[in-house]
């Protein structure tokens, strides 16, 4: 895709498509006047007949614009003026972004008439490249070519004076974006295409790519570090585990680094507390806290964030063999501290428990870890929002500022002491599991017996990692959901 940009007369651009970003309105506003005269008031007309009066995501095209050498103009509704935000623009461009006024074109115009808001611009191709996203890689024929033949896209302005400002948001915009669709190609990349050895390699490369630092542990620097916990997971599947640890210095070097902590489960059946048959194929994505960590940190080293970022991803298989922890049995984390493994399936809190003691080895400033972590999460708050819970109270704000600077919800949970008490073993130190109460909330009371002295935040994103329907710039399947949410913090981060 070939993003350009452009100030004055859009009339004489010999594109396929101007798309005009129009608000919400009632009767003909002035900046359209111009325009419905051109067209015969096909406007004024589509106004009398409320076909199009600007609601958020409506469609409408224009063909044979006399004043125009586009071949069409396509009004987009962003919604009502008073409301108007980034999202606004994320959704609408989202819902054009598959439409075929738009996709059967080489070349369009995307004209912000009278919207001066960078923010706008950065939602617009925020939303263009989130909702027009399809993996085509495992199809085949036909079938594996993109039916967009929209190759490139002129953003345009009528102040010359604003492009500079246009062209930083659309860039900063298009590697936030692309760095949300590597999260979702990672989360739908099938299990036999993506182990932990795969996981480890991609890794390597974006770090190569970025230039940042990656170092891998295989299977025996893990046992000499003494991730107990994390060996236990493993123990059933033939494919090895490894932990991923990078490293990207954007900050003064004697700053402490803010660290990201991603469950990285290739593939959970659940082990020996086997899953259910139906939809287990979805557990492909029970990566996906790793995906959206490893992403952050590539999208913070192409944007030049000026802080010191560590991201740690242990990544294994849960599966059922022979050899695999079955439960009932204790394991030893790096810690020291015992688990008493009740559920298998409960596998995600025992690898982000060595992953959170390894995080002391860096003197962290705070720790964000992110996990596909518990299915009650579809009981709190459904497939709208994102869980968390943490022991400092300016994380927390801080994360709840990203989620209004991206769209992507977030609640807070508490963690008290009957919670904490529901995960105490009566003959180890801890349980894995203290059954179905309270279960997003236990899960993250567990995780904290393995904080070291730090502000930390658990997200917990299970549920939120799949999109059932589709919506304006989430389609269907794997949505790569708090990458932005972390990119934000980042950009934003004030030391706690």
């Amino acid at each position: 895709m070939e993003l350009k940009y452009s100030s004055g007369n859009i009339n004489e651009l010999p594109v396929g498509a101007v798309v005009y970003f129009v608000s919400e309105f009632d009767k003909i506003p002035k900046n359209l006047k111009a325009l419905d005269d051109c067209c015969g008031n096909a406007i004024t007309d589509l106004l009398k007949t409320t076909e199009f009066t600007g609601k958020n995501g409506e469609i409408s095209v224009l063909r044979n614009v006399d004043c125009f050498k586009a071949m069409k103009v396509i009004l987009l509704g962003v919604g009502a003026k008073k409301s108007l935000n980034h999202d606004s623009f994320r959704k609408a461009m989202g819902i054009l972004s598959r439409h075929k006024s738009l996709t059967s074109i080489g070349r369009a115009v995307f004209y912000f008439d009278g919207f001066e808001d960078a923010s706008f611009y950065q939602g617009t191709i925020e939303g263009y490249l989130l909702g027009s996203f399809k993996l085509l890689d495992y199809k085949s024929g036909d079938d594996k070519k993109s039916k967009n033949f929209l190759k490139e896209i002129t953003f345009a302005v009528d102040n010359k004076k604003h492009l500079k400002r246009l062209e930083k948001a659309v860039t900063q915009g298009q590697i936030i974006a692309e760095g949300q669709l590597l999260a979702r190609t990672l989360g739908l990349m099938p299990s036999n295409y993506f182990t932990p050895i795969d996981f480890a390699e991609k890794a390597k490369e974006l770090a190569k790519k970025y230039k940042f630092k990656c170092r891998i542990l295989d299977e025996a620097a893990i046992e000499k570090e003494k991730m107990g916990a994390l060996l236990a997971v493993s123990k059933g599947s033939v494919e090895p585990p490894r932990f991923i640890i990078c490293e990207y210095k954007g900050g003064p070097a004697n700053r402490d680094p803010i660290v990201l902590v991603g469950k990285g489960v290739t593939f959970d059946s659940g082990g020996i507390s086997l899953k259910a048959g139906l939809n287990m194929g979805d557990m492909k994505g029970d990566m996906c806290g790793g995906g959206v960590v490893l992403s952050a940190i590539t999208t913070a080293a192409r944007l030049g964030i000026q802080q010191n970022i560590v991201a740690l991803i242990p990544t294994v298989e849960n599966m059922p063999s022979g050899h695999a922890t079955k439960p009932g049995d204790i394991h030893v984390s790096r810690k020291g501290l015992t688990i008493e493994n009740i559920n298998t399936d409960a596998e995600g809190r025992l690898i982000l428990a060595d992953a959170l003691d390894y995080a002391n080895k860096f003197n962290p400033q705070a720790v964000i870890d992110v996990a596909t972590l518990t299915g009650a999460t579809l009981y709190i708050l459904g497939y709208a929002g994102i869980p968390i819970m943490g022991n400092n109270d300016k994380i927390k704000d801080q994360f709840r500022s990203a989620a209004d600077n991206t769209a992507e919800k977030v609640w807070e949970l508490p963690i008290w002491d009957e919670h904490r008490d529901q995960m105490k073993s009566s003959i180890a130190d801890l349980q894995n599991s203290g059954g179905r109460a309270a279960g997003t909330i236990t899960a993250g009371a567990f995780l904290e017996n393995f904080i070291g002295d730090w502000p930390w935040l658990h997200v917990d994103i299970a549920y939120v990692d799949q999109e059932p329907s589709g919506k304006a710039y989430v389609p269907k399947g794997i949505t790569g959901i708090g990458m932005r949410l972390l990119v934000s913090t980042l950009q934003n981060w004030k030391k706690v």
